[in-house]
């Protein structure tokens, strides 16, 4: 009779089970057969003579050998041939840098003629490619927190939507210049006409003449109407940085393509759009201006988390009164 020098081991998952227990009938099938035949056993089992004897070749006396084996193919009909990978091999040790493309164009050139898909296939296969690199998390700087008011100032242009122009303003382009104070949150909002070096060069006096405090700093990103920084045609300052520095005020220009660095005016805009612009509509240029004078007083006076819920406005005084906030 059959035996087995092994037990399964307890505790294994659903499909080990079932294969377990196909080779526990196997084995009993085995025994069965060993005991009173084949053809007693096909019959009690309700199988073949043939599926009897095939295991009886295959079995060695463990129970892991009555398993049921891969069925993957070796090999595939339409698989690379010898010769191919070696020309794919010679080739790639003359052409190391070359893409995927120009590399396949190549190889056609000297015979190959299979797709560009199949290719990357059995490169891959050969570690022609390396492993696709582990990214890294990004982990953002800690941002610099200012200790007063003035120390750094963030401004920064957006569109009016043109959805709120309507009667003489309707087809207009106007433009929403914006100052905010790091420290406070305290801001300045002004409508412009036009989006110019000469129209930052206005706001940038205005800013001045409506923060009560002076300015050391002021930060913006890099566009035209402030900066030729990315002006491969000239290294001229505009008239926005020429005044900064006749001001003996330093200018900070945040990183291209970084809007997060200038975040703080970047929120705030994303709340004129949720506040002011969602629910208003502007008659003319002066509607735009009068309305725009009128939020920005209801903003300075709005309670902030970030500020203790205090105001930018109580927020400011408090410094200047005290030389501190949470009084």
């Amino acid at each position: 009779m059959f035996t087995t020098t092994k037990q399964p081991e307890g505790g294994q998952d659903f499909r080990m089970n079932r294969i377990t227990q196909d080779m526990k009938y196997r084995l009993s099938l085995l025994n069965y057969a060993e005991k009173y035949g084949v053809t007693k056993a096909a019959i009690r089992y309700k199988t073949n003579r043939q599926y009897i004897y095939r295991w009886k070749k295959r079995y060695d006396g463990t129970l892991e050998s009555l398993a049921c084996k891969s069925r993957r193919p070796n090999g595939h009909p339409n698989q690379h041939k010898e010769e191919e990978i070696k020309l794919i091999q010679d080739m790639r040790r003359r052409n190391p840098k070359e893409g995927l493309v120009v590399f396949w164009v190549k190889l056609r050139l000297r015979g190959y003629t299979r797709s560009i898909p199949s290719l990357f296939r059995i490169m891959r296969k050969l570690g022609f490619f390396e492993g696709d690199k582990k990214k890294t998390k990004y982990v953002p700087k800690p941002y610099e927190t200012m200790s007063y008011p003035g120390q750094r100032i963030q401004i920064d242009v957006k569109f009016v939507p043109v959805e709120c122009l309507v009667g003489e303003a309707k087809g207009q382009k106007y433009y929403q210049y914006t100052a905010i104070d790091e420290y406070s949150r305290f801001r300045y909002i002004e409508a412009f006409k036009e989006k110019s070096t000469y129209s930052s060069y206005q706001f940038l006096w205005h800013v001045i003449k409506a923060f009560p405090f002076k300015i050391e700093c002021v930060q913006t990103d890099n566009g035209f109407e402030f900066t030729n920084r990315l002006n491969s045609d000239t290294n001229k300052k505009t008239i926005f940085e020429e005044e900064l520095r006749y001001l003996n005020i330093r200018y900070k220009q945040i990183k291209p393509y970084t809007p997060r660095h200038n975040g703080k005016v970047e929120r705030s805009h994303r709340k004129d759009n949720e506040r002011f612009y969602a629910n208003r509509r502007f008659y003319s240029f002066e509607d735009l201006q009068k309305q725009m004078g009128q939020y920005l007083k209801g903003y300075n006076r709005f309670p902030m988390k970030p500020l203790g819920w205090k105001s930018p406005q109580q927020y400011l005084s408090d410094f200047l009164a005290h030389g501190v906030t949470y009084v």
